[in-house]
């Protein structure tokens, strides 16, 4: 039996590395321990981006930073998604920068997305993959779902 594969947006990995005691925190080291963590190129360039902005600078010093992205980047399974595969989702995302996590749940046969972003979990449910909140993915986990 496989194990059970999960992607995380990038909002909800930004809430994990700036707040180590959020359910966010707690649902990507549920993640970690339990399940395929998926990734893709797109997605990790995404995240590495985004907590390199200068807003995030000054919640979050380089080195932790730099130590997050390692943590992620040895603990996921890295998903190659087919040139093509975001413009061919269906149905899209509202917001067309999220199709990424789409085509990698797609790619990746994810079961579900860990996500904060109202643009994804307003497709929940999507071709057979949930879309949820952290604290939806640990009490599911909890409950043995």
């Amino acid at each position: 039996m496989r194990s059970r594969r999960v992607v995380f947006d990038t909002s909800t990995l930004v809430s994990a590395a700036l707040r180590p005691d959020s359910i966010p925190y707690r649902a990507l080291l549920t993640a970690i321990l339990s399940c395929d963590l998926c990734a893709s190129e797109a997605t990790l360039d995404e995240l590495r981006e985004v907590l390199g902005r200068d807003r995030f600078r000054r919640y979050l010093e380089d080195e932790v930073r730099q130590e997050f992205l390692r943590t992620i980047e040895r603990n996921v399974r890295l998903c190659a998604v087919r040139e093509g595969a975001e413009l061919s989702v269906d149905p899209r995302c509202r917001d067309p920068k999220d199709n990424k996590f789409l085509a990698l749940a797609l790619e990746s046969e994810a079961e579900v997305i860990v996500s904060s972003d109202e643009d994804l979990l307003a497709l929940h449910p999507w071709n057979d993959v949930r879309i949820v909140l952290a604290a939806e993915f640990l009490r599911e986990f909890e409950q043995g779902s």
